[in-house]
């Protein structure tokens, strides 16, 4: 059997019906559900705080126009830390692999920032694409540099999430694919690939952690420039 270590992205299917969705779907099932009691369990209320936590710190850099945003904010980082962080268990499929996903979250939130700014201080959005003191001859070459680097953010965002998980999961696949080989033959070498595997798990931890932090965090601050 050829075994091809891209077929751990490819969208699962039942009867020919991508799965995709469902995978999306699932981690939401974790998150405490709504209830009328300030305190229910150890769980949950670690998990509020966490969420609480990660909402306060969102909102450090907005005013008040923008903690509005909260909720989809704070939703869509729940949502992509359990995604990345279930895609780590065996046997499951990590949605948040797919640059078309990615892409499917980072454009629109960033075309509703932008659009945002536009509508409220016109000026002063438009003014982030030329400097204040900017020589007369570099006026052309600034405003085109500046409006690319603007219309690249949507797919910075989605490229970086897609490129550090899909680079995690290869890593993972590839030493624990020596792990079992190098078993029978040598077996004190795969002792210490397996060490190595345990290291690198508990990295990919903090790097499906960290990453979906940073999606939410520059969203954020892509909101800041616009109100």
């Amino acid at each position: 059997m050829n075994l091809n270590f891209f077929d751990q992205f490819a969208s699962p299917c039942l009867l020919g019906i991508p799965l995709i969705l469902l995978s999306i779907l699932f981690p939401a099932l974790t998150l405490p559900s709504p209830t009328t009691r300030w305190i229910t369990n150890r769980l949950s209320t670690i998990q509020l705080w966490l969420i609480h936590l990660t909402t306060k710190q969102l909102m450090l850099p907005l005013n008040k126009k923008g903690h509005k945003w909260a909720l989809l904010l704070t939703s869509l980082m729940m949502l992509l830390l359990t995604i990345n962080l279930l895609g780590l268990l065996p046997y499951t499929f990590t949605p948040t692999t797919q640059l078309s996903m990615n892409m499917a979250l980072a454009f629109p939130l960033w075309l509703a920032t932008l659009l945002t700014g536009l509508r409220n201080q016109p000026t002063a959005s438009l003014g982030h694409l030329l400097p204040e003191g900017t020589p007369a001859l570099l006026i052309p070459a600034l405003i085109l540099i500046e409006t690319t680097s603007l219309l690249i953010r949507p797919l910075a965002l989605g490229v970086r999430l897609t490129a550090n998980l899909t680079a995690g999961h290869l890593l993972i696949q590839l030493i624990s694919t020596a792990t079992i080989t190098l078993l029978p033959i040598l077996p004190t070498v795969s002792t210490l690939t397996t060490l190595i595997l345990l290291a690198l798990t508990i990295l990919e931890i903090a790097v499906a952690m960290i990453q979906a932090y940073v999606f939410v965090l520059l969203l954020s601050l892509y909101l800041q420039e616009n109100i």
